[in-house]
């Protein structure tokens, strides 16, 4: 019943970029029987799905702006297996989660989900309803004040438009 729910609340409509952290998913862990994955246009993750990888992402890049840049990000892999007989459990999934803070040194860092679509994909995370939704990610220009990209489109009012036979014209302020 929560599923159908899900379902036809929530196929197709727009999520705001989310970033999960790693002690939200643990401590929702605690608190709900299944764990169950959705997309955002609603399409349920197959139940026999298994957790195949949590690690630590490491970027160490530059923008291109030229400020040097490190990210750190936790990496879960899901992986829609053709184990149908095992479902990956609450408890068993956050002693994954402990497991690898143990042994990877992990902290408290934003998550990011792998999931297979037509090519591997990377998502937020979200948790409504009792699931978890694989959220869209975006790109961004991170030096949006050194390579002349505007923060706010500029703003004209129409009354300072020239006429219509001048208003498109280099110069006319129009664009």
């Amino acid at each position: 019943m929560l599923l159908k729910k899900f379902i036809k609340t929530n196929r197709n409509i727009a999520i705001k970029q989310i970033n999960m952290y790693l002690s939200e998913i643990k401590m929702i862990l605690t608190k709900i029987d299944e764990v169950v994955f959705a997309l955002q246009n609603g399409d349920l993750v197959p139940p026999h799905f298994h957790v195949t990888e949590v690690g630590i992402v490491q970027k160490h890049f530059i923008d291109c702006g030229g400020t040097v840049r490190h990210e750190n990000v936790i990496n879960f892999q899901l992986f829609t297996a053709t184990d149908y007989d095992h479902r990956l459990s609450t408890q068993k999934l956050l002693s994954i989660i402990e497991l690898s803070e143990e042994k990877l040194g992990l902290e408290n860092h934003e998550i990011e989900v792998e999931y297979q679509g037509d090519t591997i994909g990377k998502y937020g995370l979200d948790f409504r309803d009792g699931i978890f939704i694989l959220t869209s990610t975006l790109t961004d220009c991170l030096a949006k004040d050194k390579c002349g990209i505007p923060q706010e489109k500029p703003r004209v009012r129409f009354s300072t438009l020239q006429s219509e036979e001048n208003a498109c014209k280099p110069g006319s302020g129009c664009c």
